[in-house]
């Protein structure tokens, strides 16, 4: 060695450039509340498609203005879904794009703002769809904007997916998630993190969703009892036979949830129904639990019954795949000293779709608060910086 002193290294090390991104997203939190909250207050539900509609409007040129190239996917049923192409560096155009999936339709009937004000109070930001999933592509624009403003351009392409019928079924937008998703590295869900401790989800259950119809024979409840036969009876005998398909040990949960039937209390019903919601822990219950549905027999002969449905959404399993994906996070995480946790949950999500197909995804990457779906939504304002973080290092390092 000669005498010479050494020079100290300009380059920062990795803790403390992630830590000055940490940094810079703290900085751009108010930024990115506002985006969250220009988007709840476009009411989207997924049965308006005008209301849809307007969301994918405001969309597109806020992704434009980053440099995308946005296509509209028509849906005469539901809103029209967008997607976002962007290209990279030059010299990394040979990788795959990482695909961004999301959906901006709600579960909460146009009006709800009225009664549910966009607002912040004790650090949480509230309103409809603010958590399940409006604050999740509010990041994607500021983890995009972010890699553009540190690199220049981004470092790899990047699909993004917005949906408009997830809440619904994904009917008219699955076939394009799968098609995009065969093109991808891999994929990023922008759904909630899993409660307050804001884990990614690593796991979900699969999903069917079946109607169970009786048909029988109407008669005069008074005149004529013993010529009818009641559909409603029918109908309670097999929702008994049908909760008995239960095994949550083994993750499986039948629930018949809405019951229709009958017409006057003075009329022995000849139809009634039922809607089953079904979930699955593994993908080889799909077609075991679709069987013994289909196999159900009438307890009263003169009832005919059908089973209608499917499963709508394979489980997401915790593959190798999967588990590379958190392993990459929990290294990103570890470098701001941040203990990303993982969680099984039993909703489903348009991820099922993609880990179906054997394509890495990891879900819950979105917001962190509580009460999707319900009066009590909201996500922890605080939490914004470390999940745009995530998501940028994620597209960045995958």
């Amino acid at each position: 060695m000669s005498g010479k002193k050494a020079k100290k290294s300009t380059v920062p090390s990795p803790r403390a450039l992630w830590a000055d991104r940490l940094r810079y997203f703290s900085e751009h939190q108010d930024r990115m509340v506002n985006t969250v909250r220009e988007l709840v207050e476009i009411e989207s539900p997924s049965d308006n498609k005008p209301a849809a509609d307007r969301i994918a409007a405001f969309l597109a040129p806020k992704f434009e203005g980053l440099g995308g190239r946005t296509q509209l996917h028509r849906s005469n049923d539901f809103g029209d879904s967008l997607q976002i192409n962007f290209g990279s560096l030059s010299g990394s155009t040979n990788r795959n794009p990482v695909l961004l999936l999301g959906h901006y339709d709600t579960v909460y009937p146009l009006g709800t703002l009225a009664n549910m004000p966009c607002r912040i109070e004790n650090g949480r930001l509230r309103g409809p769809g603010v958590l399940d999933m409006k604050s999740g592509i509010a990041l994607m624009l500021h983890a995009i904007e972010a890699l553009q403003t540190w690199h220049g351009e981004l470092p790899r392409p990047v699909t993004v997916f917005l949906v408009s019928d997830e809440e619904v079924g994904s009917y008219s937008s699955r076939k394009i998630t799968e098609a995009l998703a065969k093109q991808s590295a891999a994929v990023l869900v922008l759904e909630p993190a899993a409660g307050l401790r804001g884990a990614v989800k690593t796991a979900r259950k699969g999903v069917g969703e079946y109607t169970l119809r009786v048909k029988g024979v109407a008669a005069h409840a008074g005149l004529d009892p013993g010529k009818g036969h009641s559909a409603i009876l029918e109908l309670a005998r097999q929702i008994a036979a049908v909760s008995k398909l239960n095994d949550l040990k083994q993750g499986l949960s039948v629930n018949p949830g809405v019951v229709q039937g009958g017409t006057r209390s003075n009329v022995i019903a000849a139809d009634a129904s039922v809607r089953i919601d079904v979930r699955i822990k593994r993908s080889q219950q799909a077609s075991r639990i679709d069987r013994k549905l289909r196999a159900l027999k009438p307890y009263d002969k003169h009832c005919t019954i059908e089973t209608i449905g499917s499963i709508n959404r394979l489980p997401m399993e915790r593959t190798g795949g999967v588990a590379a994906l958190y392993k990459k996070a929990r290294e990103i995480t570890g470098k701001i000293g941040w203990k990303l946790e993982e969680a099984a949950v039993g909703g489903g999500s348009d991820g099922n779709f993609t880990a179906g197909m054997g394509i890495p995804t990891l879900d819950g990457m979105g917001g962190v608060g509580e009460g999707a779906h319900a009066v009590h939504e909201f996500i922890v304002i605080s939490e914004l910086p470390r999940r745009a973080l995530l998501l940028a290092g994620m597209i960045e390092n995958v």
